[in-house]
C-alpha cells in the first residue's frame, strides 16, 4: 500500500516508516525537521530510511498548505499517518506558542488536506496526557478528557477534536492513536530514558521529579509500531462497537486507542534499570514534581486487543539495553559532537 507519514524524522515517524518499508510498502514521509533538538538526529534517521528506494521525502512544515498539498497528490496514499507534532509537556510551559502553530494549525491543515485525496483510513497521534486531571484509574477511551493540565495535553485533545470533525463531515475513517511513554533506540534528547543514560554516562547527575514516585505506562517503541501497523487495518464505521469499551463515535467514523501495555513502571524502576544496562550507579538530584506532569499513567488496553489481538509486551529492561547499546553506537559515530545539543 501506499502511506503518507508525517513526522518521518522523528523518533517513532522513523521506526513506523522503517517498519513500513521493510514490508514492502511505499512511504511517502513529510517533515519540517525542526531544531527542537539536534537536527543532526533527525538527518541520521531520515538518511536510514532514503536508503530504501520506495521511500520520498519532502521537507516542509505542516503550515505550508501548498506544499503539504503538492505532496499529498503525488503521495495518492491509502493510508496517512499523522505523526508530527511539537512534542513535550515540560516545553510547552516555555514555549507556549510553538504548539498552537505545530499541533492545530499544522492538524488542521493535513486533516483538511487529505479531504480531498480520500485515503481509506486516517490515524492521528494523541496521548495519554489528554486524560489530565482523571484520577480513575486505569485510563479508558470513553473516560472525560475536559481537564488537561498541560498546553500539550490541551493541544492533543483539540487534535482529537478536529480529527472527529473531519471525519463526520467528510466521512473520513479516523483513529487517534493515545500513545503512553514510549523508549527505544533513536529516541529524543528530552525524554527521560535519553537523559538518563547521557547524565551517567557522562558523570553527571541526574533530576529525579516527583521524588522518584512517578509512575507510566512504558512502552517499547517497536511494541507501538506493531500496534500502529494492525490498527492502519482496523478502519472504524460509526456505530459498529468493538464491546462497551469501544469510544466509536455514533455520528462519525473515529474512534480514540490506547496504545500500551498496561503495566506501570515507576521512575525509579527505571533508573535502577538504567544503572544494571549502563553499569554506573547514579548521581540523583531528588526535586519535587514539576507543573503539568501527572503522577502516573495507566492504560486499559481492552480495546486494542479487541481490534488488533495484541497489546505491547516486551519488558523494560529490554528496551532500555537496546537503547543503551544504540546510545553508544551512535555517539562513537558522532565523536566530538553533542548529539543532544540544540
Amino acid at each position: 500500500m501506499r502511506f503518507f507519514v508525517t513526522g518521518t524524522a522523528g523518533f517513532i515517524g522513523f521506526h513506523l516508516a522503517r517498519r513500513l518499508l521493510q514490508d514492502g510498502h511505499d512511504v511517502f514521509g513529510f517533515d519540517g525537521m525542526t531544531p527542537y533538538y539536534d537536527v543532526r538526529l533527525k538527518l541520521a534517521r531520515n538518511a536510514i530510511l532514503a536508503e530504501f528506494p520506495a521511500y520520498q521525502f519532502t521537507e516542509a512544515m505542516l503550515e505550508d498548505r501548498s506544499t503539504l498539498d503538492g505532496a499529498l497528490a503525488v503521495a495518492r496514499p491509502d493510508i496517512v499517518v499523522h505523526l508530527a507534532a511539537q512534542a513535550g509537556v515540560r516545553y510547552s510551559l516555555e514555549h507556549p506558542e510553538s504548539y498552537l502553530s505545530s499541533n492545530l494549525v499544522g492538524t488542521f491543515n493535513l486533516l483538511d488536506a487529505a479531504k480531498h485525496v480520500r485515503p481509506r483510513h486516517v490515524l492521528v497521534a494523541s496521548s495519554s496526557s489528554v486524560y489530565g486531571g482523571n484520577t480513575k484509574l486505569p485510563f479508558a477511551e470513553i473516560d472525560r478528557t475536559d481537564f488537561p493540565v498541560s498546553l500539550y495535553a490541551a493541544s492533543k485533545r483539540a487534535t482529537e477534536a478536529m480529527a472527529h470533525s473531519a471525519a463526520h463531515l467528510a466521512n473520513m475513517p479516523t483513529t487517534c492513536f493515545r500513545f503512553f511513554t514510549v523508549y527505544g533506540p533513536w529516541g529524543r534528547p528530552d525524554m527521560a530514558l535519553y537523559k538518563f543514560v547521557d547524565a551517567i554516562e557522562a558523570g553527571r547527575p541526574i533530576d529525579i521529579y516527583g521524588q522518584g514516585r512517578m509512575r507510566r505506562d512504558a512502552t517499547d517503541v517497536g511494541d507501538l509500531v506493531e500496534a500502529i501497523v494492525r490498527l492502519a487495518d482496523a478502519v472504524p464505521a460509526s456505530g459498529q462497537s468493538a464491546g462497551e469499551f469501544d469510544s466509536i463515535s455514533p455520528v462519525a467514523p473515529w474512534r480514540a486507542v490506547n496504545i500500551a501495555g498496561g503495566r506501570q513502571v515507576e521512575l525509579m524502576t527505571l533508573v535502577e534499570t538504567i544503572e544494571r544496562a549502563v553499569g554506573r550507579v547514579a548521581e540523583k538530584v531528588m526535586l519535587p514534581m514539576q507543573p503539568g506532569d501527572a503522577v502516573e499513567t495507566y492504560a486499559d488496553n481492552r480495546l486494542l486487543r479487541a481490534l488488533t489481538g495484541y497489546v505491547p509486551s516486551r519488558p523494560i529492561a529490554e528496551t532500555v539495553a537496546d537503547f543503551v547499546a544504540w546510545y553508544r553506537d551512535y555517539r562513537a559515530s558522532t565523536a566530538g559532537s553533542t548529539a543532544n545539543s540544540a
